[in-house]
């Protein structure tokens, strides 16, 4: 057979393998059996094998060499061959919230809720400095619910109205506007993975970092929008676009009833992740479905959001093998390094840094920063990190630590070059992620900076 016919073959094995490994995941949670988690570990293996035809770029060679450090830490480390399937838990949790949003992706699309507030954006807008905050608004709003979707959704739409604003005006206020405002988006949302991660990992309630979290990108978005407006002020905008035909009544409605499908579902989450004391990142994965096609039956189109859901997760599922493989390949390399006596060097760095707040929260964010240059995805560094903060997770406060690693995290979305967000819109402007992410370094910083003030402060006043 040729290299082509048996990438088809393999290929054809994608969504039922990596569903497999999702639902064996979510059985494992409720049935403790030796049987289930050793059928989940080889259903992980069979995905990531699976996934090697497929992954490209950064995801390829990072999924390759954690691999193969976690084989090799095994060989040192671990225990009888058989066990090698049960080393991939740890990463399922993150990979099964990838296998599902899909649905509520689709969600939006079929309320028609992404095409209002792009018609919004379009309608009556004086300057570019006003097009940058009601921009900045729809990307805040879509990016919750369509996630990576909607960078090139908005520039499709920003481009008519940008058309007569010079090329690196123009390039400077997609950058700027779309990264920060999908970061700040993320910064407070319950279905962002960063966040529900970090959440499981120290243990506090989402209802006890969410003010926190509201507050940093507050004051993060009006500082955005201070500089912007001196930024672009006085430039004008080509105004030639038609208005949309939705009246400014119904986009509301549509702004308002987003909000409330947040709502509804945050709470939701919490309240069954109470009940089942399982953690919020799986109540997460747990709920979604049913959500959505709840919410479908409530707003009467069931029958439509079904067709369209099933066809889009099976199109973005098929899509799933840069993350399969680099998050199992990672997933066996931290939990090999967790048995190794190799951690315990690690350790002793935050350990000492644990002394004084300050200092851990300054070397979490040093982390980040220097391993979003390295390659490495903000998941796997964060997911590198925790096995590391372990010891000293007790010695510090539970919410101001969520707080620096959440930000410190997500600040990669705005100019790591090896962030799907910086990529996707560095292709969409045929530019060069490194320059296009090189404009946001500072303002991440800046970030980075009040999200460790904030969590300073609340230490203090709160937690201290």
């Amino acid at each position: 057979m040729t290299h082509d016919r048996i990438q088809d073959w393999i290929g054809m094995w994608r969504v039922p393998v990596y569903t497999a490994a999702v639902a064996l995941y979510m059985v494992a949670q409720f049935v403790e059996t030796a049987p289930v988690h050793y059928a989940m570990g080889a259903a992980a293996l069979s995905a990531f094998i699976v996934s090697a035809f497929f992954a490209r770029g950064v995801y390829q060679v990072s999924g390759a060499l954690f691999f193969a450090f976690g084989v090799g830490l095994f060989l040192f480390y671990g225990d009888a061959w058989p066990t090698f399937v049960l080393h991939f838990e740890r990463v399922l949790g993150l990979l099964a919230l990838f296998f599902v949003l899909p649905f509520m992706n689709t969600l939006i699309r079929v309320g028609r809720y992404d095409q209002s507030l792009s018609e919004w954006l379009k309608r009556n807008v004086g300057g570019v400095s006003s097009l940058y905050r009601r921009s900045f608004s729809v990307c805040h709003l879509l990016g919750l619910f369509l996630n990576i979707a909607t960078i090139p959704l908005l520039v499709k739409s920003l481009r008519t109205a940008l058309r007569n604003v010079g090329g690196r005006k123009a390039e400077s206020f997609y950058v700027r506007n779309l990264l920060r405002a999908y970061a700040l988006c993320l910064t407070w949302s319950p279905m962002e993975v960063m966040i529900s991660t970090t959440i499981d990992f120290t243990g506090v309630h989402y209802y006890e970092v969410a003010l926190f979290l509201l507050l940093l990108a507050f004051t993060m978005a009006m500082i955005d929008w201070g500089t912007a407006a001196v930024s672009y002020r006085s430039i004008p905008l080509d105004n030639g676009e038609e208005a949309g035909r939705e009246s400014a009544v119904s986009i509301g409605k549509k702004a308002a009833q987003l909000l409330v499908v947040l709502v509804v579902f945050t709470v939701l989450v919490s309240l069954v992740q109470r009940w089942l004391g399982k953690g919020f990142l799986f109540s997460i994965v747990l709920l979604l479905v049913p959500f959505c096609f709840g919410w479908a039956l409530l707003v009467r189109r069931v029958k439509r959001y079904a067709v369209m859901a099933l066809c889009h997760w099976k199109e973005r599922t098929e899509g799933l093998g840069n993350y399969f493989f680099m998050f199992l390949g990672a997933g066996l390399f931290v939990e090999m390094l967790a048995r190794s006596p190799l951690l315990a060097v690690l350790e002793g760095w935050f350990r000492v840094g644990a002394e004084h707040s300050v200092w851990l929260y300054a070397m979490i964010a040093a982390y980040f920063f220097a391993t979003s240059f390295v390659g490495f995805h903000p998941l796997v560094s964060l997911t590198l990190l925790m096995p590391l903060l372990e010891p000293v997770r007790l010695l510090v406060p539970a919410v101001p630590l969520s707080i620096v690693l959440i930000c410190c995290s997500l600040a990669t979305v705005m100019y790591s070059p090896y962030n799907i967000s910086v990529s996707l819109l560095a292709e969409e402007l045929g530019d060069n992620p490194y320059r296009i992410g090189r404009r946001n370094v500072p303002f991440a910083l800046g970030y980075m900076a009040v999200g460790i003030g904030i969590a300073l402060l609340a230490e203090r006043l709160f937690f201290g």
